[in-house]
């Protein structure tokens, strides 16, 4: 009752980012109901029922990471003194930020239950009734149990994933005890002795070198076991390796690529601050690197994530393009074109929620240049530096990494 209060008086864009996270949950649901009824409709093909359910693997990640990544930016969930006074310490408002997460999933694939059954031509009464009763396997009645247990599956996962993002770690507990109940210190502590001192132990590019560790390994195995011919464009999920079938081998490539340029991103984010304010900067220059040194952890995870979806898309493109000649079937169904739409589409988002983010927390030291009589438009300037800065570091190492995870697939 009270996240529904919450959410009933939170601000607009608020409310915008958990319509989209429920229209995001509505399609990994929808997914996830087609390949419940393909394996239904034909329970002889285990295997092309297996690798639909498996598809639906990566749109589910991705609306859990975008899942949590609204619930993070929420300020309903952020911890207040008031809220503390009657019990709503930062642990309790964790399971509020799952318990709204829950709902607003629970909502889409609500949503994507009805228009799937509409479709199915199981509900009637309408002019869509059984539009797409052929492709989603409209014959074959669904077994309920099973459908309501793969639709509480991304509920499940994103709000258990919000309590665990968001519990207080265990420095954020032992520093509120030490606030509140020890006195304000009359000298100067020593950085040693400082709450900051682990987490400053640790640098924000410490991952870099992580990365590129990863990303070195995922190529060597893509091309250690890649050596086969171009995909044919009748198969499921056509990929060199195996016949009929998918490499493990070149999935765990693909994968540890991808990981890698995860890890690497904040890294990435960091230097390219560093490489803005080297030298002897202008103050656009200086205040675009400070600010990226500084929104490093916040937004270079995301980016990576953009990243590695970006230079997966491009090497599939790429991959199926070579073999599809335009007289055979596409390799790309509508249903593979949704699940890469809803991938691409919150990964972008996270990405656009974590800058928004970042902009909301530097609002008062934003303020504070103002009042110093800088102009707003040496803000938009560094804003633009920023962009012009990542785009041209990222946009390259991003296609980069995709001709390098495509080329020995197409040799």
């Amino acid at each position: 009752m009270l996240s529904l209060r919450l959410a009933r008086g939170a601000h607009p864009l608020v409310l915008l980012r958990r319509l989209l996270v429920a229209i995001a949950a509505a399609g990994v649901a929808f997914l996830l109901l087609c390949a419940l009824g393909h394996a239904v409709a034909d329970p002889k093909a285990t295997g092309e029922s297996l690798v639909r359910l498996m598809w639906c693997v990566l749109p589910l990640a991705a609306v859990v990471h975008f899942a949590v990544a609204v619930a993070r930016t929420d300020p309903a969930t952020r911890p207040r003194d008031g809220l503390d006074a009657i019990g709503l310490g930062p642990v309790r408002l964790s399971l509020l930020a799952a318990a709204s997460t829950a709902v607003s999933c629970s909502l889409g694939s609500a949503a994507a239950l009805l228009v799937y059954l509409e479709l199915r031509g199981s509900l009637g009464g309408t002019p869509l009734s059984g539009a797409a009763a052929g492709l989603l396997d409209g014959g074959a009645p669904l077994p309920w149990a099973a459908t309501l247990t793969l639709l509480g599956l991304l509920p499940a996962l994103a709000a258990g994933a919000c309590a665990v993002a968001l519990r207080p770690r265990r420095e954020q507990r032992r520093s509120a005890a030490r606030h509140a109940t020890a006195p304000a210190p009359t000298l100067p502590v020593p950085p040693e002795q400082s709450v900051a001192a682990p987490e400053a132990a640790r640098p924000v590019y410490a991952g870099l070198p992580w990365g590129v560790t990863i990303i070195a390994c995922g190529l060597a195995l893509e091309a250690y076991v890649g050596h086969a011919p171009v995909p044919k464009p009748d198969a499921l999920l056509a990929l060199p390796g195996q016949s009929g079938g998918a490499s493990p081998g070149l999935l765990g490539g693909w994968l540890l690529a991808s990981m890698g340029l995860v890890l690497a991103g904040p890294g990435l984010t960091h230097w390219c601050g560093a490489l803005l304010a080297a030298g002897r900067p202008g103050p656009v220059r200086m205040l675009a690197g400070r600010i990226l040194q500084d929104a490093a952890q916040r937004t270079g995870r995301p980016l990576g994530v953009l990243c590695a979806v970006a230079a997966g898309t491009l090497a599939a493109v790429e991959l199926y393009g070579a073999a599809w000649d335009g007289t055979e079937p596409s390799p790309f169904g509508p249903l593979t074109g949704l699940g890469a739409a809803v991938v691409m589409a919150c990964v972008t988002a996270t990405a656009v929620t974590a800058a928004l983010d970042t902009r909301q927390a530097r609002s008062e030291t934003n303020a504070a240049i103002l009042r110093l009589g800088i102009p707003a438009s040496m803000l938009r300037g560094a804003a633009a530096v920023r962009t012009c800065v990542l785009l041209a570091v990222l946009a390259p190492l991003t296609w980069l990494i995709a001709e390098l995870t495509a080329l020995p697939l197409t040799r």
